[in-house]
């Protein structure tokens, strides 16, 4: 038996990057919605929380354009969360046509439990690797995601609440 090239199985065809990376992140994308699902988020709802943290105030119509969905269908997906007393609106004082959204003490409390639940999920993904491995792997990732003009913490995968899903 020869040597066998990067990516080659004993059982199969080579897989490539691409397919490993396809593979990995649909896996690991499923993993993060059954345990946020413990918290009653979904995928889009976490992202909203987490870009209410790092920029509070921000309008509905900004927001709705960093996660990839029309407003109008913005406006219900926030509904929802300002009816859990996780976000408020509140006018923007420099267009009162605007609303400023805001994470509330209790959506502060869920984001504290979300991130507790992501740093789990990074332990869980990458425990076969070291600490060097796991920051030369995220390294990696990081310049392919740049090379691809992909948004900084912004997950694909709310296309399906752009759809209504």
């Amino acid at each position: 038996m020869g040597m066998m090239r990067e990516g080659e199985r004993p059982d199969g065809p080579p897989v490539g990057a691409a397919f490993l990376l396809a593979q990995l992140g649909s896996h690991a994308a499923e993993l993060f919605a059954e345990r946020i699902a413990e918290l009653d988020l979904t995928p889009p709802q976490s992202g909203l929380l987490r870009l209410l943290a790092a920029s509070p105030g921000r309008s509905q119509r900004e927001l709705a354009d960093d996660l990839g969905m029309p407003p109008s269908r913005f406006v219900a997906f926030a509904d929802e969360l300002e009816q859990r007393g996780l976000i408020e609106r509140r006018r923007n004082p420099a267009d009162r046509r605007l609303y400023a959204v805001h994470l509330t003490d209790r959506g502060e409390q869920l984001l504290g439990e979300l991130r507790k639940a992501g740093a789990r999920h990074e332990r869980q993904l990458t425990e076969g690797l070291s600490d060097a491995q796991r920051r030369q792997l995220t390294g990696l990732l990081q310049r392919i995601a740049e090379q691809q003009g992909l948004a900084h913490g912004v997950h694909p995968g709310f296309r399906s609440a752009r759809d209504g899903r």
